[in-house]
């Protein structure tokens, strides 16, 4: 009798579990960032199959191939940098993060590099449909790449001055989350802008 008494106070002390607020936050933001991104690459999509099946023939594959693998790179280096807090591997997360912010920054260079090739090549935001969504869609995931490169700066300040460990490295998990969001984007504007 006593058992079953308690079964609904702890079903009320479960419900009534802290929730991670930061983390939430960053998922309910990062949802909208899916609508976001899905409106863009929708509206590219539609294009495609009223465009012209070449539009896409002047980009540089084997580049932005390298790009996406210096990209994807460094979702792994975030990844090896929270493991490294968690271990209390101070020297290591310091390593992994710098690597994390030379992956974001040489993707960033060599999108200038592609675009500059690509405005050499008259390929501008206004010469054409292609052109005004290629470089909207690269555009604001760049411009994201961008913010997570400045917010990885904070986090290295961070990390320099010993604040994550094993028992605290949850701002360091959020970046990730964005981190790699940022990451799947690029996938799979890689496969319908360039490859499709």
């Amino acid at each position: 009798m006593a058992q079953a008494s308690t079964a609904p106070a702890q079903a009320s002390a479960e419900r009534l579990m802290p929730v991670n607020t930061p983390k939430l936050g960053m998922w309910i933001f990062l949802a909208s960032e899916v609508m976001f991104f899905s409106a863009l690459i929708a509206a590219f999509m539609m294009f495609r199959l009223r465009g012209p099946a070449d539009a896409n023939q002047i980009l540089n594959i084997p580049l932005t191939a390298f790009n996406t693998f210096v990209l994807l790179t460094s979702s792994m280096t975030v990844v090896l940098a929270l493991a490294a807090a968690q271990r209390n591997d101070q020297a290591k997360l310091r390593l992994w993060l710098f690597a994390s912010l030379l992956c974001g920054g040489t993707f960033l260079g060599v999108q200038v590099i592609e675009y500059f090739k690509l405005f050499e090549e008259g390929l501008t935001i206004s010469s054409s449909m292609f052109g005004t969504i290629f470089f909207t869609l690269t555009g604001f995931h760049g411009l994201h790449v961008f913010i997570g490169l400045l917010w990885l700066v904070g986090i290295i300040v961070q990390a320099l001055r010993g604040r994550f460990n094993a028992d605290y490295s949850m701002s360091l998990e959020i970046f990730g989350l964005y981190w790699h969001f940022v990451d799947i984007v690029w996938i799979i504007l890689f496969v319908i802008v360039y490859l499709i």
